[in-house]
């Protein structure tokens, strides 16, 4: 029971966080003129529309995975450098939003529920849905292709250097994504986005849930 318990709980937590990001690239995209994603059914929080099945399964069971990506079309952007950056911007941000949503409600959860059995489940729920909200969003952050913080990084950058990086991620992104994931660093037996990804995810979620870790 213990262990079905814990996959209904990541399985919601999943669909919240997933859901939420992948739509509000959308809901961006579409109020920037784009309306590419409204077009494919794309601008909603069903799960649904949202869910790729591998990327499901790799996040269950190997701690990293993805959601059916949204599809632009830069040529309905007005700026489409800018706004592509703010439309990756937007997911990551969902997360955030959605991780303090949840640890308001984590603080001021014993006065609305009674009933231990509940309290609990509850704020195991809740703890489980910031900190992988908190997660996924500091991890699309990073700026190696295909996640969104190399998007972000793209419209900073300088147009004839931002298009070297992206030829580079183009090729090389994914090989990069799996070694920072999965290569352990000499001496720490973790691996780079455990070593700078962790510590940050810990402190930020002691912060907002009142120190759990």
């Amino acid at each position: 029971m213990s262990a079905i318990l814990g996959f209904v709980i990541i399985a919601i937590a999943l669909i919240i966080a997933l859901s939420v990001h992948e739509y509000a690239h959308a809901r961006v995209a579409d109020e920037l003129g784009d309306p590419t994603p409204r077009l494919n059914g794309r601008l909603t929080l069903n799960p649904l529309a949202h869910f790729d099945p591998l990327g499901t399964l790799a996040l269950i069971f190997f701690r990293f995975g993805w959601g059916k990506p949204v599809p632009i079309d830069p040529y309905n952007l007005r700026n489409p450098k800018r706004d592509q950056a703010l439309i990756s911007l937007a997911g990551p941000t969902s997360n955030f939003v959605v991780a303090v949503i949840f640890a308001v409600l984590y603080r001021i959860l014993p006065g609305l529920v009674s009933g231990i059995t509940l309290q609990l489940f509850l704020a195991q729920l809740i703890q489980t849905i910031v900190v992988l909200n908190l997660g996924l969003g500091l991890f699309n952050l990073l700026p190696v292709g295909p996640l969104d913080g190399l998007k972000i990084l793209l419209g900073i950058l300088p147009t004839e250097i931002g298009v070297e990086v992206e030829d580079s991620m183009q090729r090389y992104g994914l090989i990069i994504l799996l070694l920072i994931l999965f290569l352990p660093i000499p001496g720490t037996g973790s691996s780079f986005v455990g070593l700078i990804l962790g510590p940050t995810l810990m402190t930020i979620s002691n912060f907002l849930l009142g120190g759990i870790f």
